[in-house]
């Protein structure tokens, strides 16, 4: 009898097989890796053009006081004070040295954390300034998060409902929010939310350490105050991107394919359509920071625009510069996370677009 010497067969691997999850691993693998350089690629872009801005920006911030003409002998000695006087008060503060040396000085101390000293009582500014920093970032944050959410929920709603009554209303309410000012909105905030309804307090700002609850509850009246700027551009820009998105051809093949209404919008509309209601956060934050002074002053809070105003009245230039050079550094860390969450989360940025 004979024996067959033939190899057995061999079953054939799939993508279920052993290769299957091996393949799939080094596609994830790649994805992944994509998606970093993607980040690091907008990060470098970014960081390139904010080094420049940035020493620009301090330059003309410096030049400040050599073009208002002001001085610490006015504020320590008065207007009456001797030329000699002012020449030993200036020479104490370093003023009779050259500008550019002046400038690398201060510059210098920027780079490690250092602000200079109150031509009014000689404290650190850095000191001073991170006494109503928290407050004020806390309140333009909060302000942030209320607008994103509220004007993302406003736009998708209007742009998922185009052209009917939904629309126009959310259209014609947001435009309303976008034109009034904030001290009107403070105003009748407190009139209604704090003195007639006693929901809120009218104003003052109480420590983390006093309870996460009366520490959110100072500083909502603020941020709602300044928050309908974002909500109305958010929801705007965002009912904008989506309805373009809409009218995509990739939407048309995912309809033909099948797919649900809840998974075109999640997968291929939104993520190509927020991309306008992104980037404006990084236009409203600035904003934001310079309609804090009046906020503020409305509701009874020592924060860093109140300090701002203040320093800007007591002709305290140093104090002024360094108030500017914090917004700087906010403004510009702030745009740096939007462009990169943008290159994260937008298939235009993956292209290249």
């Amino acid at each position: 009898m004979a024996v067959s010497t033939a190899d057995p067969p061999v079953a054939a691997v799939g993508p279920a097989g052993p290769a299957g999850p091996v393949r799939s691993g080094r596609v994830a693998a790649i994805g992944a890796r994509r998606a970093a350089g993607r980040v690091l690629a907008a990060l470098a872009r970014s960081i390139a053009i904010v080094v420049p801005v940035f020493v620009v920006a301090t330059f003309i911030t410096f030049s400040l006081r050599s073009l208002s003409g002001l001085s610490p002998a006015h504020i320590q000695l008065g207007e009456s004070a001797t030329p000699e006087a002012v020449h030993r008060v200036e020479a104490s503060w370093g003023l009779d040295r050259p500008f550019l040396a002046q400038y690398w000085s201060w510059f210098s101390g920027i780079l490690h954390g250092q602000l200079g000293r109150s031509w009014a009582n000689g404290a650190t500014i850095s000191d001073l300034i991170s006494n109503g920093l928290a407050v004020s970032l806390s309140i333009s944050l909060y302000a942030l998060l209320i607008g994103l959410v509220v004007g993302a929920a406003l736009g998708t709603l209007a742009a998922v409902r185009r052209t009917s009554w939904i629309d126009r209303t959310i259209t014609a309410f947001t435009t309303v929010m976008g034109v009034t000012p904030p001290f009107v909105v403070g105003i009748v905030l407190v009139t209604v939310f704090a003195v007639g309804l006693g929901w809120f307090p009218a104003g003052g700002y109480v420590p983390t350490s006093a309870g996460f609850g009366p520490w959110l509850g100072h500083l909502t009246l603020p941020a709602l105050a300044l928050s309908f700027d974002v909500i109305a551009d958010v929801a705007r820009q965002l009912r904008t991107g989506l309805v373009a998105a809409y009218r995509e051809n990739y939407v048309t093949g995912a309809i033909v394919r099948g797919l649900s209404p809840r998974r075109i919008f999640l997968r291929h509309v939104l993520r190509n359509g927020a991309g306008p209601a992104l980037a404006t956060l990084g236009f409203r934050f600035p904003i934001i920071v310079g309609n804090s002074v009046i906020t503020e002053w409305i509701f009874g809070l020592q924060g860093f625009g109140r300090f701002a105003n203040d320093s800007a009245q007591a002709g305290d230039v140093p104090a002024v510069q360094g108030v500017l050079v914090v917004s700087i550094v906010l403004v510009v860390a702030f745009n740096l996370i939007v462009n990169v969450v943008l290159a994260r989360v937008t298939p235009a940025s993956r292209r290249g677009v």
